[in-house]
């Protein structure tokens, strides 16, 4: 970013928007003193949260005064189980014993999952993740809260719920929200910082007043805007769009599927389902619901089940060998950085091809055309875990879309995406989908749901409780 300035009064709350890779999360990483003190990088200018400079305080004096919810929860977490995780900082202020009970007990309240004290954190779903891991920010009571994209794996209800948590908190703490659904948190904000290239500042002030004066200019830049202020509603897709093979062997099967990480707690309670080769499918459902465990179980990438089977293409997913499984099924992770295995962009999306025996002139062709289809060009000699989180999701889709599989499984594909690149992935995906590759996408995004899908699957308590059209 370059040339950066802005104040945040006291008790207020400021959202911060801005395309993918123009800095948000770098700015929010700087505001907490991991950059420079962790991550090296060259900071100029004046800066100041709470009264201390986070580029040379000390850590701990820092995050005392400010806490930072990272986009991936798991980054933070340094323990076992919810309790002690809230504990842990605590310990690091140096809170006493006898006064750390209440502030668990009060910060687990204010996030909706005081019942959750005792659960281990591997077992938890990526919405209730973020949750634990604001409630470990609100249990060290910072003056400023800096939040990036904390409703990103959460539900609609849990996003409004999350959304009531910060107007209560609003006042207590200032807070810096990085966000992209706008229509849930627009009317609590009482500023907004509008970034384009380079973090350049394009616009800042009242909300609404100032994206309406700015508008085009934030549209062209891929800022999402609150629906109320979408200048053209998408038509919504027709039954004839989509190239559904009745006749032929589905796609994927799923029969009687009963499946739990441990036999004690089923995830998924007798989930049967059909999905025709050539249909566009979104798996919706509250956090926790079991939608990943579902998708990850039709991908064949978990143990077998405790009862129930999958078949893809007609043939058991248990008796296909995993080179055999990688060619008829592409899975996006929820998380990019769980799928990267090489250290350069480049490489990353060639892999799966060099893996297939490509020639070399033809990987670099399809990596070529990659690299400009997701945007990547200037990024292809990076270390993937070292770009923005957008980034990084462009660069996982884009090689699950190297090699041509007949069915692409997405978990929260646009998750950390601004406005233009999520509409051109879906328009992708929607292309892909017409060629006859069948599309399941597991999302929180109605909208999207009802701008591409064919049809919509709602999971709530490891059950199928509708299945039909997204509108409905």
């Amino acid at each position: 970013m370059e040339d950066l300035t802005f104040r945040l009064p006291r008790g207020s709350l400021t959202l911060l928007l801005g395309p993918s890779g123009s800095g948000k999360s770098t700015l929010a990483l700087t505001l907490g003193g991991l950059i420079p003190q962790h991550i090296p990088a060259q900071v100029t200018g004046q800066l100041s949260v709470a009264g201390l400079d986070p580029r040379h305080a000390p850590p701990a004096q820092v995050a005392a005064r400010a806490g930072v919810l990272f986009q991936d929860p798991e980054a933070a977490f340094a323990t076992l189980t919810v309790e002690d995780e809230l504990a842990f900082g605590l310990e690091n202020l140096a809170v006493p014993r006898e006064a750390m009970d209440a502030r668990i007990q009060s910060a687990l309240e204010a996030v909706g999952m005081a019942s959750f004290r005792q659960r281990r954190l591997d077992t938890l779903s990526g919405g209730e993740a973020q949750r634990i891991a604001l409630a470990a920010l609100l249990a060290m009571a910072p003056p400023v809260l800096v939040l990036d994209e904390p409703t990103a794996n959460l539900d609609p209800q849990a996003t409004a719920d999350f959304f009531a948590t910060l107007a209560r908190l609003k006042g207590q703490h200032t807070i810096l929200l990085i966000e992209h659904k706008l229509d849930a948190c627009w009317p609590l904000a009482d500023q907004a910082l509008f970034l384009g290239e380079k973090g350049r500042l394009l616009a800042a002030g009242p909300p609404e007043p100032t994206l309406r004066r700015h508008l085009d200019e934030v549209l062209r830049a891929g800022i999402w805007v609150p629906s109320f202020l979408e200048p053209h509603p998408r038509p919504r897709p027709t039954p004839e769009d989509f190239p559904l093979l009745q006749d032929d062997p589905p796609a994927a099967e799923i029969c009687d599927l009963v499946f739990g990480y441990t036999k004690e707690r089923p995830v998924l309670r007798g989930v049967s389902l059909r999905i025709p080769q050539g249909d566009f499918v979104a798996l919706l459902g509250p956090n926790g619901a079991g939608k990943s465990t579902l998708a990850m179980q039709i991908a064949g990438l978990l143990p077998p089940p405790q009862q129930g089977s999958v078949r893809l293409f007609g043939q058991p997913v248990t008796a296909l060998a995993p080179r055999q499984r990688a060619d008829l099924v592409g899975f996006v992770f929820q998380n990019p950085e769980h799928q990267f295995v090489t250290d350069r962009v480049w490489d990353e999306l060639a892999y799966s091809l060099r893996a297939r025996g490509w020639p070399e002139n033809r990987v670099r062709e399809r990596v070529d055309a990659l690299l400009q289809q997701f945007r990547l060009r200037e990024q292809a000699q990076r270390n993937p875990f070292t770009l923005s989180q957008g980034q990084k999701r462009r660069l996982s889709v884009g090689t699950m879309l190297a090699a041509g599989q007949r069915l692409l499984i997405l978990d929260e594909p646009t998750f950390g995406q601004d406005r233009n690149t999520a509409y051109a992935l879906m328009e992708q995906l929607r292309a892909l989908n017409r060629q006859g590759v069948t599309i399941v996408m597991v999302t929180h995004d109605q909208r999207l749901s009802r701008e591409y899908a064919r049809r919509a699957v709602v999971l709530q308590a490891g059950r199928v409780v509708y299945d039909g059209l997204p509108p409905d």
